[in-house]
């Protein structure tokens, strides 16, 4: 890592506060505090979590009419398998099954994955994924319709076999249905997202503290990385972008070499005890110019009236709709389209993005304990793409923020 950088912090209106400098290795900081990787975060959740969970993912499955649940876990996103067994899988493919009524079952490639989802403890019965043993074993039990979650992306060479040893059965989506259950976190939940949030702050001010003209994004993300890991972390989702008012977005690490002048926006969502938070925040290299901060000021009054809209009861759509129209204010409502961004925020837990998308229209209500992040992110004409976002606990009231990491736009001597 690069020799720490001397940081101020820069309000909405501009007044700079006084210099500071980076304390050594803050993720090990984070670490001796009790909040990073415990013996309670590396340990499966508790019997009582395994309850709480089934009950909720049946109660949902008797409304749909289900006589079993299927999670498929392809890829990286593996978080249906993940909250029905208690445990990770690290192959390329897994299943979990739960029936409406009996014990649930497994199906994993690989011997490591076997022995941690037999560790866990929440599901006695782990079979290999070969075959038709999937479809078999679930025929067994006589459904008439059966839940999929992630049935979009079962590749045909899973699905075909499923389909021919379950002929009769009708099969159906579930991945809404399952997204919708993981949306609201139990407490035990909470207490793992609170913990990966804490390495979000020590994540940010590394990465403040090694910006210096010079570097490659590259450079910068593998640092960060570095920090992250070495403080416990199990993984890091990272976008960046640098540059000026031409920045429409971010993406992986490139070659680019920051140089004075520049904002470096980032989004950086590590991953600890299997649940992943995130944090968005943009810095500039040097003195932040008038558009530059003319755009933090936007963005600070629509996060802040996006986060003032959650609470208990609203929908993703009125959240969104809250951010959107503090652009719209101030002529900017071409910016909130899907020509220059994606959401307004989105669930995270188990996977860096879950639902719902915090977007006009969506009207999935927001119920007490969902974890949402809240991001305005978007490009415009005043300093380019720009990033700032916190993520937070609904409550009844409104939210618990997950977050120390104050909301400024950051200048770093370059």
């Amino acid at each position: 890592m690069q020799p720490p950088s001397r940081t101020r912090n820069v309000l909405a209106g501009g007044r700079r506060l006084s210099s500071t400098k980076r304390q050594a290795s803050p993720m090990r900081t984070v670490a001796r505090g009790g909040q990073g990787l415990t013996s309670a975060t590396r340990h499966a959740p508790p019997r009582t979590e395994r309850e709480l969970r089934y009950r909720r993912l049946r109660h949902a499955m008797h409304d749909a009419s289900l006589d079993g649940l299927l999670a498929f876990a392809p890829g990286w996103r593996r978080e249906h398998v993940h909250y029905l067994a208690g445990a990770g899988v690290r192959a390329s493919f897994a299943f979990a099954y739960l029936p409406l009524a009996g014990d649930p079952l497994a199906f994993v490639a690989g011997a490591a994955d076997a022995a941690g989802v037999a560790a866990a403890g929440w599901v006695a019965d782990v079979r290999p994924l070969a075959g038709r043993g999937v479809a078999a074993a679930i025929a067994a039990g006589r459904p008439a319709r059966l839940g999929v979650a992630h049935l979009e992306l079962l590749p045909a060479a899973l699905l075909e076999p499923l389909r021919a040893g379950l002929d009769g059965v009708e099969i159906v989506s579930a991945t809404r249905l399952m997204s919708l259950v993981e949306l609201v976190k139990s407490p035990w939940e909470h207490e793992r997202v609170r913990a990966a949030a804490a390495v979000c702050d020590a994540g940010w001010e590394a990465f403040v503290a090694c910006l210096r003209a010079g570097l490659a994004e590259y450079e910068v993300v593998a640092a960060v990385e570095a920090e992250l890991r070495r403080g416990g972390a199990e993984d890091n989702f990272m976008l960046i972008a640098s540059g000026g008012d031409d920045v429409r977005g971010m993406t992986p690490p490139g070659p680019r070499r920051l140089g004075p002048g520049d904002m470096v926006r980032t989004e950086l969502t590590p991953r600890l005890g299997g649940y992943y938070a995130q944090i968005c925040r943009s810095a500039v290299l040097g003195p932040a110019g008038h558009g530059q901060r003319r755009s933090f000021a936007l963005f600070a009054e629509a996060l802040e009236a996006g986060l003032g809209a959650v609470r208990s009861g609203v929908t993703a759509h009125d959240v969104a709709m809250a951010q959107n129209d503090v652009f719209r204010r101030h002529g900017l409502g071409e910016y909130t389209t899907s020509r220059y961004t994606r959401v307004r925020g989105h669930g995270h837990g188990l996977h860096p993005d879950e639902a719902p998308p915090i977007v006009e229209g969506e009207e999935t209500v927001l119920e007490e304990g969902a974890v949402v992040i809240v991001h305005p992110n978007t490009f415009t004409p005043l300093a380019g793409y720009h990033v700032l976002g916190d993520p937070v606990i609904v409550t009844a009231a409104g939210h618990e923020p997950l977050l120390r990491t104050e909301r400024r736009l950051w200048e770093v001597e370059p």
